[in-house]
């Protein structure tokens, strides 16, 4: 575990690359094909936010949280402007569909990055998967129970690295209101990133708001998660506290040690 404090973390701000490149962005691709429902083809989207002749950069797939029942999908201004291609999706929402239908969603939307990353100039070996909340549990899942992207004949393992912000590790309450489950009552099942611990996962870093500051327990998740990973053999996994940081702000200071991480494999 890594205490930051907040001016240690502007000192660790860096500074956007190549400022006057020309960026754009393209809004509402679908990411599913195939028979869909209506509200698959209205939340089965993603924005794609890429440099103007860019060649072999990283791409992030963004996923947004509010509790898997809302939100909506935007570029981070963290992250504009950073040499970087990023993708941020929606998908399904509960009570409107079930578990698995926001998991398979998610991996829909990664299989998408690998099959369309070098179209906007991203490389495919830099594939990151990122997300706050509820996007920080689908980034979770998809990165540690390899069932999703594999049907897509995806290795989950390609993933260059996993960025959960503020991820439940446990079953997400969601998921168990869902099954008639309190919100406070901890259940680890199928459906929770604990329960999918591996030593051959890709690199997970793993932030969380101050403890006191973060909702449910969500740091004691991810502290919990964190040492299983390091049980079963995992060798790059990593969890960082945002002290002064509550769970709704946890992501300022997490963009930015993200970039940091990504730039180093550049």
């Amino acid at each position: 575990m890594k205490h930051l404090a907040f001016l240690f973390l502007l000192c660790l701000a860096l500074p956007a690359l190549a400022q006057d490149a020309v960026y754009k962005e393209q809004k509402n691709v679908a990411y599913r094909v195939g028979q869909q429902t209506d509200y698959m083809k209205e939340r089965c989207v993603l924005d794609v936010y890429y440099p103007e002749k860019a060649q072999g950069l990283p791409v992030i797939v963004w996923f947004h949280g509010g509790g898997i029942t809302g939100g909506n999908k935007s570029i981070p201004e963290e992250l504009k402007k950073q040499r970087v291609i990023v993708m941020a999706a929606n998908y399904r929402l509960s009570p409107k569909v079930k578990c698995p239908a926001y998991i398979e969603d998610a991996a829909a939307a990664v299989a998408w990055a690998f099959q369309h990353a070098a179209e906007f100039g991203g490389d495919t070996a830099r594939i990151y998967v990122a997300g706050h909340s509820a996007g920080g549990y689908l980034t979770a899942m998809i990165g540690l129970d390899k069932q999703w992207l594999a049907k897509y004949n995806i290795d989950a393992n390609r993933i260059a690295a996993l960025f959960p912000f503020s991820t439940q590790a446990i079953t997400h309450f969601t998921v168990r209101k869902e099954k008639g489950i309190p919100e406070k009552q901890p259940t680890i099942d199928a459906f929770a990133p604990l329960y999918h611990v591996r030593a051959d996962a890709p690199p997970l870093y793993l932030y969380t708001g101050n403890r006191d500051m973060e909702m449910l327990g969500r740091y004691e998740e991810n502290a919990y998660l964190a040492r299983m990973m390091q049980l079963v053999g995992h060798q790059h996994t990593h969890l960082y506290e945002m002290d002064g940081y509550g769970h709704g702000d946890m992501p300022k200071p997490s963009f930015y040690l993200m970039l940091k991480e990504i730039r180093k494999q550049q």
